[in-house]
């Protein structure tokens, strides 16, 4: 199910639009299978041990329903880039969302495993100058792709913005503003700040 076209502002239009990686499901599904098998295998016996099979088809029964409510949450959630923004919503009953500006993001990575990278997964941590700082976001398919993305959304929205000069007084001072940012949350020294925003008061 995409993301719903009437949650996006006029001329706002979709980059990306994720649900989570299959790996969302592995435990729930794996507890399935093997109680499920395991269970096949009791009740399969010539002498059905039934003081083993029923405790083992309510273990079963309950992956199911497990398996089941983990579908309906990849269903809802939602990790979607577009022209302004990057949308985090999730929820079945009760929903919640995170939605951070592309000129509020100072910084992008992701992080991954051997096996993540086998399987085309990991984690994406998005840097922003908003009130939480920062949000690492989950089982993100292609994360590095997704990284790569948002810097190229984050460069068209900027032009826009500022007509082509992305490097006018307006956008100088949105830079110093990140850079603030990212010095009072530690994550630039103090000397690495000034050599920056040497760098780009001298543009």
């Amino acid at each position: 199910m995409p993301y719903p076209s009437r949650l996006l502002n006029e001329q706002e239009s979709v980059a990306v639009d994720l649900h989570p990686h299959w790996w969302f499901f592995a435990q729930s599904v794996s507890s399935f299978a093997a109680l499920g098998v395991l269970w096949l295998f009791v009740f399969g016996q010539d002498d059905p041990q039934t003081w083993l099979t029923y405790p083992i088809g309510v273990l079963a029964l309950a992956a199911l329903v497990w398996t089941v409510v983990r579908y309906l949450k990849w269903r809802t959630t939602y990790f979607v880039i577009t022209s302004d923004r990057v949308i985090f919503r999730h929820g079945v009953l009760a929903r919640g969302g995170i939605e951070i500006p592309l000129e509020r993001v100072n910084n992008v990575n992701f992080k991954q495993s051997l096996f993540e990278r086998m399987i085309a997964a990991g984690d994406l941590l998005i840097e922003s100058g908003g009130q939480d700082g920062q949000q690492m976001f989950s089982d993100i398919p292609h994360p590095d792709k997704i990284v790569n993305l948002i810097h190229m959304q984050m460069e068209d929205n900027q032009k826009r913005s500022f007509g082509g000069n992305v490097q006018s007084a307006t956008d100088v001072a949105t830079q110093l503003e990140k850079l603030e940012g990212l010095r009072d949350r530690g994550t630039i020294s103090a000397s690495e700040f000034e050599a920056e925003k040497a760098k780009l008061l001298s543009q």
